[in-house]
């Protein structure tokens, strides 16, 4: 795949299409699965809550990965990601409703970095319950 992105069609302060990612207790049960992570804080509400939490909650590495998908859908090529990190701040708590909890997010290119890499930085903002939940969401980006 390439990116279909042109570097020289970005400017700083090019906004990605904001996504919005529903999160439920089925979810959860998948992601652990498929991680291999099944640490009871992300399944099982009294254990969460014996512990400290408000309830059970998402795997930050799902939470994560899931904001990063704002940008590898933009720019249409997920190798085309070349770094990626972010801070957790707070958790995303997902009751046991039938609704779960939703996961908003969005990015904004914050600099090109690299003319000659085709490089730029996308800031995310990842949000659960209206409070930021991750911190310093940062990818570099090597578009066409």
């Amino acid at each position: 795949m390439t990116a279909k992105i042109a570097y020289d069609d970005v400017e700083v302060g090019t906004e990605l299409p904001t996504q919005t990612f529903p999160v439920t207790r089925a979810t959860l049960v998948q992601y652990a699965g498929a991680s291999g992570d099944f640490n009871p804080i992300h399944w099982n509400e009294k254990f969460a809550k014996e512990v400290g939490l408000p309830d059970v909650i998402a795997h930050g590495m799902f939470t994560m990965a899931s904001a990063v998908r704002v940008v590898t859908d933009w720019v249409g090529d997920p190798g085309a990601v070349a770094e990626y990190g972010v801070r957790f701040t707070k958790p995303v708590v997902v009751p046991n409703d039938g609704t779960g909890a939703l996961i908003e997010v969005s990015g904004t290119v914050a600099a090109k970095l690299d003319d000659a890499e085709r490089t730029v930085r996308v800031d995310l903002t990842a949000k659960s319950a209206g409070q930021k939940v991750l911190g310093m969401s940062r990818a570099v980006v090597r578009l066409a």
